[in-house]
């Protein structure tokens, strides 16, 4: 349902015009920015600086965990900046300490690094794996097609998509392509060089396609027969958002020896700080220590203040129980999609996703479409703003829903009226 709104008075016009004036002349071109300019956000909505509404289903990309504006990590950021903001890895904090035993309890027995977002993390693991392997000249990392890891130079060498390596060629060696959820391709393609295979839960950047059981079970037993580290990209999937605290966890449950899964190293970010930057990754035992003193560092990493918010997090995704709303909530969001796509087969030609990472997959033929130059993805994420209603593009046809682990049914079911209002009108 579109809202209908007055025009907004010229100084309000103005304002948002000269912000983004601001921007052509100071900012960077790096992003193909919609033409939104943002004030504040409530819970799951933000507001624009002319006063309009948009229900919020992207979650700054799976980033804001617990919404706009909470009020549990404002008073955490509040609490701590009064006793320590910074202090440097050269010295020990207790919300650190109590960060890295609350993610370890989560996954297995291990050891956290602390740094500022998921690129980070993902070079840890780079580094960790080439430490683990170079006393046998291993240094290779074999990821998947359609994955993405991070726009670091490292990062893009290991992203399987193309768009993102033009122009910075040559690239970082050691990285090596398979087909996702393709445990034989994986097997084929190990050399004398591999060390290390690293795979996403779920696929965002790539269209929302998690990994199957068999596949993660396959790649543990592939790992251990060729001594190979099995590492994990949990950097979209993670952190609750499929209703365990990570995908694999979720993907294997029911299923005979998914219990005892666990992979060799996990890279974890996003939702993690709820907006405050910040990104971590685990190592497995044994190979926790392989990155002893002076052999990986950040200045920014871990601060007691990033530690704290990350810590009120968890508290209240426990208290609240939004890990079962995750699945809940999803698999309404899910159920809806699925409705939709019958009753417009034309304009949603698939749905998948599990818990609050979702998407749906356009048709190939829509008519309101053709003739632009713009991805249909992207034109349809334009009519969807116009309702009111803000989702992530993922290539050229899909569209991706991260929205707040506490996102409401009334909620849901507000975003998926305003997405039938959209495909009535294509239809």
């Amino acid at each position: 349902m579109k809202e209908i709104l007055p025009t907004p008075p010229a100084i309000v016009r103005q304002e948002q015009k000269s912000i983004q004036e601001l921007f052509q002349k100071n900012v960077v071109p790096s992003y193909g920015r919609f033409d939104l300019v943002l004030d504040r956000g409530e819970g799951s909505w933000l507001i624009d600086v002319n006063g309009r509404r948009y229900l919020d289903l992207g979650g700054g990309i799976a980033v804001c965990s617990l919404g706009h504006a909470n009020p549990e990590i404002t008073s955490a950021l509040v609490e701590q900046s009064t006793r320590l903001v910074h202090c440097s890895n050269l010295y020990y904090h207790a919300p650190q300490g109590r960060l890295a035993a609350e993610l370890v309890r989560r996954i297995g027995p291990g050891k956290v690094f602390f740094c500022n977002s998921g690129a980070e993390a993902n070079e840890g693991l780079y580094k960790a794996a080439r430490r683990f392997g170079n006393p046998e000249g291993r240094y290779e990392i074999l990821t998947a097609n359609n994955s993405f890891h991070g726009r670091t130079l490292a990062g893009i060498a290991a992203t399987g998509q193309e768009k993102v390596k033009r122009g910075f060629e040559p690239m970082v060696t050691g990285f090596r392509h398979v087909p996702y959820n393709d445990l034989q391709a994986m097997r084929n393609a190990i050399s004398p060089a591999t060390v290390a295979i690293l795979i996403e839960g779920v696929q965002g950047e790539g269209g929302i396609t998690p990994a199957s059981a068999e596949y993660l079970l396959g790649l543990r037993a592939l790992c251990d027969e060729r001594k190979l580290l099995l590492l994990v990209d949990a950097v979209q999937c993670g952190h609750y958002r499929t209703g365990r605290f990570q995908s694999f966890q979720r993907t294997l449950e029911g299923v005979p020896g998914g219990e005892a899964f666990l992979p060799d190293g996990i890279s974890m970010a996003k939702s993690l700080g709820g907006g405050f930057p910040m990104g971590a990754f685990w190592l497995r035992t044994p190979f926790a220590d392989v990155l002893g003193p002076g052999t990986h560092g950040t200045t920014f990493g871990g601060t007691p203040l990033g530690c704290a918010v990350a810590l009120r997090i968890l508290e209240v995704i426990q208290r609240e129980r939004l890990d079962e709303n995750a699945r809940t909530v999803g698999q309404l969001l899910h159920d809806q999609l699925c409705g939709l796509q019958a009753r417009y087969p034309g304009l949603i030609s698939s749905v998948r996703g599990v818990g609050l990472i979702l998407g749906f997959e356009l048709g190939r033929e829509i008519p309101a479409f053709k003739g632009s130059d713009k991805a249909p993805s992207l034109l349809m994420v334009q009519r969807l703003q116009e309702a009111g209603l803000i989702l992530i593009p993922s290539g050229t046809h899909v569209l991706r829903l991260l929205p707040p682990l506490n996102l409401t049914p009334a909620e849901a079911m507000e975003g998926i009226q305003r997405i039938e209002t959209v495909l009535a009108k294509l239809a």
